[in-house]
């Protein structure tokens, strides 16, 4: 099996940091051939010792089961074993094991001496399972190498994943197996604004961080609600093999009925099924008897089938990873050699609760438009990490920090039918917001955490000017105050855009971050000085920050470099 260029690439990163470091952490999404490429660095590695003995941690069987295959088609010349509760073998040269079975203590201390511990779907690594295999094979072999890999770097719980990874060697972004044809794009459905959106937005966060499923059941559980999920899937996807994320056992099974009171094929799988049972539906699913499959946090990760098109979200997510998972189901292209007779352009994601609101696009941590060169040390953890990364995926660190809207909604009502859904595309590259100065000559500013641009009018022309905010100096930006384009506003504009692009996350101070949309605080209203406020009827957080940007960065730093239009602009 040959492998793509880009999975090269980042095997040979991988490899590199191996032996570098001794431990490395790569990250692939869906579709970026996560298990070929964990299986070429294995491959890699067995040249360097003379007689290599490898394992591969997972957990879930289906993934044992996956990872044997596509091992065996990379690495013919390597024999492979199993330890999991059927089979406790260690004659391969590699084996793969389930955590569960292998954490045991009496199955601990079975485990040979390694040259190599694989983790896959390493963002379970720091879990005390894991730690205890971990421990074991650094007891046997202070100099194993520890290699994970994980599509979702960033836990929900904010725990570190430095405490077992010193570096991150590379990562895959969506976008680039987009643009590259390895996954299909989303095209993305979201409820227009209303008071579902509302009462979503004011529940509140459990201690670990993510919302209470019976509270978002209590929203999105109804049977008006259900018939409008039915209705809207019948009008943009009812040709599509479909599978449902739901908050509860209960709620998922009022969707199934849902679904087969209006005659189409739905199956349930949930915890409580047995492994016989779920099996069985799966098969359903593959044969094509049963169209649509409802789940509750049993498909979020490790499930694959390709002929998936549609999506639809009926839990609500904090954690942006969780979201990734669930529409990363429906993004797999289709080999016509395993589907002759399936096709799939786009994946339809039917998000009924606010996830694609709240986290802006697919993308976690990467600017869409970097090259992947190089590396940097993370300013919080100080660990190695892609060069333009601006969200650490070893300990979680942001460049940009996130604020929060304060949004709740006073009405207790359940709400219910007749709603509109509009489409958003969570692959484009969000703008940023731009707010008009108070000025005879036009000109205006955006800016995020980190770095601002000014485009100010010239005669004809339109001058673009960025520079970094004292925030943006902080976090170890050098970028001089400088002019960065002059001609039509749309093209300085553009360009404006593109510059602020490199410095922040435009999920977090793009024009459709929440928090931009909300009253302004006592506190910036205290430094917007009064002609600001009257040119805003309605200032929002998002216009007031622009303009505490340009009082206490921009203006000052355009004055050093002698663009500043003093009279025009007070004015």
């Amino acid at each position: 099996m040959l492998l793509r260029e880009r999975q090269k690439e980042f095997v040979n990163k991988s490899v590199v940091a191996l032996l570098e470091h001794g431990d490395t952490l790569g990250v692939a999404p869906t579709g970026a051939g996560k298990t070929i490429c964990l299986s070429a660095v294995v491959g890699e590695l067995d040249k360097h010792y003379p007689n290599f003995k490898a394992c591969i941690l997972a957990h879930r069987d289906e993934l044992t089961t996956q990872n044997m295959d596509k091992f065996n088609k990379i690495n013919p010349h390597l024999t492979t074993s199993l330890f999991n509760a059927e089979s406790k073998c260690w004659k391969g040269q590699t084996t793969f094991a389930m955590v569960q079975t292998l954490s045991r203590e009496e199955h601990l201390q079975s485990i040979p001496r390694l040259n190599l511990l694989v983790i896959d779907e390493a963002h379970h690594a720091i879990a005390d399972s894991y730690s205890s295999i971990i421990a074991r094979a650094k007891e046997l072999n202070p100099k194993v190498k520890i290699f994970g890999v994980t599509a979702t770097p960033n836990r929900g719980d904010k725990t570190s994943l430095g405490k077992v990874f010193s570096n991150c060697s590379d990562q895959i972004k969506i976008s680039e197996l987009i643009n590259d044809g390895h996954l299909v794009r989303s095209r993305t459905f979201v409820i227009d604004l209303g008071n579902t959106r509302e009462k979503l937005k004011a529940l509140s966060l459990r201690a670990g961080g993510d919302y209470s499923d019976s509270d978002v059941a209590n929203i999105l559980d109804s049977t008006p609600l259900n018939s409008e999920v039915i209705r809207h899937w019948q009008e943009k996807a009812s040709n599509r093999k479909t599978v449902v994320f739901c908050s509860t056992i209960e709620h998922a099974r009022h969707v199934v009925e849902a679904f087969n009171a209006a005659e189409v094929k739905a199956a349930l799988v949930t915890s409580e099924c047995s492994t016989s049972e779920r099996e069985k539906v799966l098969a359903g699913v593959t044969s094509g008897i049963i169209q649509v499959l409802v789940n509750v946090s049993i498909l979020t990760e490790g499930w694959d089938f390709p002929p998936v098109s549609c999506v639809i979200l009926l839990r609500q997510s904090s954690y942006k990873s969780t979201m990734i998972q669930m529409i990363g189901r429906g993004l797999r292209t289709i080999d016509k050699a395993i589907y002759p007779n399936e096709s799939k352009e786009d994946c339809i994601v039917l998000d009924f609760g606010i996830s694609s609101i709240i986290h802006g696009n697919l993308e976690q941590t990467v600017d869409l438009k970097s090259k992947n060169e190089g590396f940097k040390l993370c300013i919080k953890c100080k660990k190695k990490i892609p060069k333009e990364t601006q969200e650490c995926p070893l300990c979680g660190y942001a460049l940009a920090r996130v604020y929060e809207a304060v949004n709740k909604a006073e009405d207790p009502q359940r709400v219910i039918a007749n709603f509109n859904m509009s489409e958003v595309d969570l692959m484009e590259r969000l703008s940023f917001s731009w707010t008009p100065l108070k000025a005879k000559c036009k000109a205006m500013i955006a800016a995020g955490f980190n770095s601002w641009c000014c485009l100010i009018q010239k005669g004809k022309s339109w001058i673009a000017a960025f520079g970094l905010t004292r925030k943006g100096v902080q976090e170890g930006y050098d970028m001089p105050t400088q002019v960065i384009y002059e001609g039509s506003k749309v093209e300085a504009m553009t360009i404006a855009d593109d510059f602020l692009h490199k410095y922040e996350e435009p999920e977090t101070s793009g024009k459709l971050a929440g928090w931009k949309h909300a009253p302004t605080s006592e506190n910036q209203l205290k430094w917007v000085p009064d002609e600001y406020k009257k040119k805003h009827k309605s200032l929002t957080k998002g216009d007031a920050s622009n303009y505490l940007a340009f009082i206490f960065n921009a203006e000052p730093q355009l004055k050093e470099i002698g663009l500043y239009p003093s009279e025009e602009l007070k004015t």
